[in-house]
């Protein structure tokens, strides 16, 4: 299945080569702004505000003394507008034109980075010169350090942990640039 806001007539003709494929037109502008989420929980419901911001990475506050590169933004950019859709602890390994690896839904954002490096270990895609966005900031430098050492070279996280320092030192450390974009995207 394939979801998109239109299809030219090029794609079209090509996504429908394929037998079952199913594809979707989605309308942004039907999609009601003030419904709440509603997760059951045992014994009871989880009330959310339903999460429609998309900030503009490029316009996010660089923490490192490395800026991204114009190919690390777009990277970032697509990586960012994914991870507001994976399960709490949620990190993206993204590219310019799409996802490498995703992990989410873990205990720890370190165990998310581990869950999406196996998964694409297991695939052959190599996550070398990646981007990683990440749902909810770095609590402690390891989860930078664990991705940087798979390829990643830029993050985009919301910021915000009383840590950041260590979490900006260690990325400066490893010359990887990373962005804050003030804004969580943590779902449960």
């Amino acid at each position: 299945m394939l979801i998109a806001p239109c299809f030219d007539d090029e794609a079209l003709a090509l996504l429908q080569k394929k037998k079952n494929r199913l594809l979707l037109q989605f309308h942004p502008d039907r999609v009601p702004t003030t419904e709440l989420d509603l997760r059951r929980v045992f014994g009871g419901v989880l009330v959310q505000e339903p999460d429609h911001a998309l900030e503009d990475v490029a316009a996010c506050r660089v923490a490192t003394q490395r800026k991204p590169t114009e190919d690390e933004l777009r990277a970032l950019a697509f990586g960012w507008a994914v991870v507001k859709h994976v399960k709490s602890n949620a990190v993206v390994f993204s590219s310019p034109d799409g996802t490498l690896a995703i992990g989410g839904g873990a205990t720890s954002r370190v165990d998310a980075i581990h869950q999406a490096r196996e998964k694409a270990a297991r695939v052959g895609i190599d996550l070398r010169g990646s981007a990683l966005a990440s749902d909810a900031f770095f609590p402690f430098p390891d989860g930078l350090e664990v991705a940087a050492a798979a390829g990643a070279t830029a993050f985009a996280q919301p910021g915000g942990s009383v840590r950041d320092d260590e979490v900006i030192a260690a990325a400066d450390r490893l010359g990887v640039a990373m962005v804050f974009a003030g804004k969580r995207h943590f779902r449960h």
